[in-house]
């Protein structure tokens, strides 16, 4: 079978191509979309725990403790340390770190809007309806994965 014609080949080709204009966009304001990304994810109001983030993202913790540390040193987020209760930590937004949350939400807003517009609903009903199948069964996939792992470590 031509890659071209795997099913994660095009999901991986087409990620690529949205990550690359999302990275241009984002580079019009001196930051990146994993900045963006991770910046999205933070609640504007009351901020995020640091425990929850990594999990919104699909990112591993230690990958997403070099990108808070790295947006901390920008000034786009601070850690807020409960007095209750010294092991838990709150990210939350500075207003520089609002700004360019902002500008994330713009350039996500605009790109759906202009596949909104190009590509009819029924077709984007239907890719929708795929996509979510093709999720489920590769989490049950990594599920049985997972469970194969634990058992051969018996």
């Amino acid at each position: 079978m031509r890659k071209e014609k795997t099913i994660d080949f095009q999901i991986k080709w087409a990620w690529h191509s949205i990550s690359r204009m999302y990275n241009a966009y984002a580079a019009r304001f001196d930051t990146t979309m994993a900045v963006g990304y991770v910046l999205l994810n933070i609640d504007i109001e009351n901020g995020t725990p640091a425990t929850k983030i990594a999990p919104l993202l699909g990112m591993e913790p230690r990958s997403l403790v070099r990108m808070l540390k790295n947006l901390e040193e920008r000034g786009l987020i601070k850690r807020e340390v409960s007095e209750q209760d010294k092991r838990f930590v709150r990210i939350v937004l500075t207003d520089l770190g609002k700004e360019k949350r902002e500008l994330a939400r713009e350039g996500v807003i605009s790109f759906n809007t202009m596949i909104r517009d190009k590509i009819p609903l029924d077709k984007l009903v239907v890719f929708f309806d795929v996509i979510k199948d093709i999720n489920k069964l590769v989490e049950e996939e990594n599920q049985k994965l997972k469970a194969g792992e634990i058992e051969e470590e018996l």
